[in-house]
């Protein structure tokens, strides 16, 4: 609501006179977060704060996709690995338990 992007409006400027370098924003809707970064001088960075940030942080894990069932509206993904990793992952388990890891190449 109104009085609550007002209070982050201060507590921006507030924390930008005390000495911080960067804000990071997380779910704060882009218009805010725009008018945020424009009131500062410090850079401020966006996670899921639209565009009108400085700068935007997208976690790894999100990005290649190696959790399906975490699917907050900021996150792209880029690439689906979560089957492929569960899948090395069992194929590893497997090979050692039947002794086919390490196997003779691959020791000293």
């Amino acid at each position: 609501d109104e009085a609550e992007a007002e209070q982050l409006l201060s507590d921006a400027k507030l924390l930008e006179e005390l000495g911080c370098f960067s804000l990071v924003m997380e779910k704060i809707p882009a218009g805010l977060a725009t008018k945020v970064t424009e009131s500062i001088a410090i850079p401020t960075i966006g996670i899921g704060a639209g565009n009108g940030c400085d700068g935007q942080v997208l976690v790894v894990h999100d990005m290649l996709g190696l959790n399906n069932e975490f699917k907050p509206k900021f996150v792209r993904k880029y690439l689906n690995l979560e089957d492929q990793v569960v899948g090395a992952i069992e194929q590893y388990v497997a090979d050692v338990k039947s002794t086919d890891f390490p196997n003779s190449n691959e020791q000293y």
